[in-house]
């Protein structure tokens, strides 16, 4: 039987938390930092889930969420179980909400859902009394992309920001397939809140002005605003959530080729050249090079692509830990 959800009780969307826990979460994994940007693997880190079934329900693919989820239980010392649409009864026409109660009843302690879905992980945490954790649901969030994104941002620009997590004073630009982006949605709830300016950058269909409600601003015109930004997360355009009838469109929406649009929004190297000094380029991958950014530019100096992958583990131990009372 559903019941109503206690947001405190598992990390569903940043929309519906305050700046206070998101702050708490990112000094949390900063604590398991080894102080190189990856987890301390010391004795009494890795007994803080000892007993603990951590449980991975993804039914749609993924690597970096699902790898660093599985490394951050087992830096707890927490067990972790990898469930998947095709290797479980879902694939026989058993419901998410069935599979999820099944794994809880089997002692799955914490459950974190990854669905193709918007609103997934909230109906099951309305029907299970563990806690869950979006892994990303649909159109809808990202939850722990963006708490990420935030925390490999404030550690690269450093002057106190790792520490304090004050995001005020920046301009954050995120441009590409927003309306198709969990990770942008999260993203613009978690930086408005911790302080940023956040602008939205792309093509009408994909960067729509409707998306202002959510406290960003929106433009049409990249080459309008690169020079402000102190960072830039750049987007893969999700064809696959543009097609109809199942099959792919055969150029980005809203424009009329994929040359059009790399002309108009892709960081490439010239347009990266025009960035602020200092300023930092983000993905939250899977990247299509050459598409929405160039090679040189995904690895340069100002990259913090890789960074954000090792920021996920220490992010997601510092959720499991919350939300599991090991802190």
């Amino acid at each position: 039987m559903a019941h109503t959800v206690d947001h405190s009780k598992h990390l569903i969307e940043l929309a519906s938390i305050d700046r206070e826990r998101i702050v708490g979460l990112l000094k949390l994994a900063r604590s398991y930092d080894d102080g190189a940007g990856m987890p301390r693997l010391d004795t009494a880190l890795r007994s803080k889930l000892s007993g603990k079934n951590v449980c991975n329900l993804f039914f749609e693919d993924s690597t970096r969420t699902r790898v660093s989820f599985s490394l951050a239980a087992g830096n707890l010392g927490a067990t972790v179980t990898n469930l998947t649409g095709a290797g479980s009864s879902v694939a026989k026409g058993e419901s998410l909400i069935d599979t999820a109660v099944t794994v809880e009843a089997a002692g799955g302690h914490a459950l974190i859902v990854r669905s193709g879905a918007p609103g997934a992980a909230q109906s099951i945490a309305s029907h299970v009394g563990v806690p869950v954790i979006n892994a990303g649901d649909g159109t809808h969030e990202h939850p722990t992309q963006s708490l990420l994104d935030v925390y490999a941002l404030a550690t690269a620009l450093g002057g106190g920001r790792e520490e304090s997590f004050d995001l005020s004073g920046l301009t954050v630009g995120i441009v590409g397939d927003i309306a198709s982006s969990r990770v942008a949605r999260s993203d613009i709830a978690a930086m408005t809140k911790l302080g940023a300016r956040v602008v939205c950058v792309g093509p009408v269909q994909m960067a729509p002005k409707s998306l202002g409600v959510l406290g960003c601003e929106v433009s049409s015109d990249l080459d309008g605003v690169i020079g402000e930004l102190d960072a830039v997360q750049m987007l893969r355009i999700q064809f696959e959530r543009h097609g109809s009838g199942g099959k792919k469109p055969s150029s980005p929406p809203g424009v009329g080729s994929v040359r059009e649009y790399r002309s108009l929004y892709a960081l490439t190297e010239s347009r990266a050249e025009r960035m602020k000094s200092g300023a930092v380029v983000m993905h939250p991958g899977p990247m299509n090079r050459g598409l929405e950014i160039d090679g040189v530019v995904s690895d340069g100096p100002r990259s913090l692509i890789r960074k954000q992958v090792s920021a996920g583990t220490l992010v997601r131990m510092a959720v499991l830990a919350e939300l599991l009372g090991a802190d």
